[in-house]
């Protein structure tokens, strides 16, 4: 809405109430809405950097990370005006410099900063990115953004304050292997090498519906980028590139969200603007556990069989694999399921801190920090990986908990919504980075809560 530009993009509704009360036991029925993904909303908003001109993004969701964008953004004199209700124009023609006070001040617990640093270089010869934060789900180094920019050309200073970057000269493509199929570091490699001179490969890229939409955005740019097999994409770089007009794809993280909620309460919800391609892997699974779910043109309906649910052994993986975000929703399903599930987590650690809550609040979930070695596993064992066993069902009652993480977050509060009688729900504003208008979906779903003046 033109007319209330602060509130929707710089305030997002569940920092209103950071400590909620839900009174569980109560199925979540109707209907929600998700937006554009978060994870390529905000990597769509730094693109726009690269630009000569101006970019509309729609499907933009009023979620913190947004928020956090559109700052450094207006740090580095971008232009970002709201002209509908979730659309967004970013005019970069003013860019420059920021100081680092601004940065650090925008960019708070946030990652994205490590983003802007190929389109800065184009722009403007240097960058500059504070310590970064995120989510304390384990380590994430960021030698490999590091090792790709300066095989581009990129000269690299690290101090106590953070990271300055500078580019003499013009980068250059180059051949860039990924250890790790990395959506970040990949992310990184096709920001800085659609405008570098000469030509890039990378290879063992990430291949995730949010890389193949920023690839589609780029494209609609100028820049030509070839996505060969084998995770190989090949970018030619070009002089200069145009503003864009895109809509983002939707959000499925926050889709298998509620199809998990669904499950966990006994509910039914339909879930507006759900991709079902986007979502294979997942209905898969969620198939098996004994969820329904029906796909029409608008979206996806997922619900409660009515019976028992069965046990799975899922295995996160990089797409097209089990989302690692996906996880954590679904282990609170699970705890509602006849018999043992093994959720093994490959793809970060310490991805299973939230499930301490649900323990408290009565799941009978056993943690392997080394992992299960598994002859029926499909996914190659990391030295990182943990699993999770978890038993059941077993009911779940009222406790009080604190959010560790955003997808952690999320579950703690279905939790809640699941368990009978009162449960209290602090540090809830985490969850605003990915999810907007949580308390209003809930209410709108039946869940009965209070929030702390």
């Amino acid at each position: 809405m033109v007319g209330d530009q602060t509130t929707s993009i710089m305030l997002p509704s569940a920092e209103e109430a950071d400590e909620v009360t839900f009174e569980g036991g109560k199925p979540l029925v109707g209907e929600v809405e998700v937006r554009g993904a978060k994870n390529l909303v905000t990597k769509a908003m730094v693109a726009a950097l690269l630009g000569d001109s101006p970019s509309v993004l729609r499907g933009v969701p009023a979620i913190r990370d947004v928020a956090v964008v559109k700052g450094l953004l207006e740090a580095h004199a971008v232009t970002v005006t709201e002209l509908a209700d979730g659309e967004l124009e970013l005019d970069p023609r003013g860019a420059k410099s920021a100081h680092f006070a601004e940065i650090d001040a925008h960019a708070g617990s946030s990652r994205i900063p490590i983003l802007f640093c190929g389109p800065l270089l184009h722009q403007l010869g240097e960058a500059f990115i504070p310590d970064l934060g995120g989510c304390r789900i384990g380590d994430r180094p960021i030698n490999f953004h590091l090792d790709a920019l300066r095989a581009f050309g990129a000269e690299i200073d690290k101090s106590y304050e953070g990271i300055r970057l500078r580019a003499p000269r013009r980068l250059v493509g180059a051949r860039v292997d990924l250890p790790y199929p990395s959506v970040g570091a990949t992310e990184q490699v096709l920001l800085t090498a659609v405008r570098a001179q000469g030509v890039t490969e990378l290879t063992n890229a990430a291949i995730e519906p949010e890389i193949m939409d920023l690839i589609q955005i780029l494209q609609k740019m100028g820049a030509i980028i070839l996505v060969e097999p084998n995770r190989t994409i090949v970018i030619e770089g070009v002089d200069s590139l145009a503003g864009y007009r895109h809509k983002a794809i939707p959000d499925r993280s926050e889709a298998a969200s509620w199809a998990a909620a669904a499950l966990a309460t006994r509910g039914d919800i339909y879930v507006r603007g759900a991709h079902q391609a986007d979502l294979m892997t997942f209905l898969n699974v969620y198939r098996k556990v004994g969820g329904l779910f029906d796909v029409d043109d608008e979206g996806i309906r997922f619900s409660h069989p009515g019976g028992e649910i069965k046990p799975v052994v899922i295995e996160t993986d990089v797409h097209p694999g089990f989302m690692t975000d996906w996880q954590q929703p679904m282990v609170v399903a699970l705890t509602q399921a006849t018999g043992r599930s093994i959720v093994h987590e490959t793809v970060y650690e310490n991805r299973f801190g939230f499930t301490d809550a649900l323990t408290k609040m009565g799941a009978d979930i056993e943690v392997y920090k080394e992992g299960i070695a598994s002859i029926t596993r499909r996914v190659p064992r990391r030295p990182l990986e943990q699993a999770a066993v978890i038993t059941g069902p077993t009911p779940l009652h009222g406790a009080d908990v604190r959010v560790p993480d955003l997808r952690g977050g999320f579950s703690h509060v279905i939790a809640a919504v699941t368990a009978s009688g009162p449960s209290t729900v602090s540090n809830l504003g985490i969850i605003s980075r990915g999810y907007e208008h949580l308390l209003a979906k809930l209410s709108g779903l039946g869940a009965t809560f209070e929030q702390k003046a």
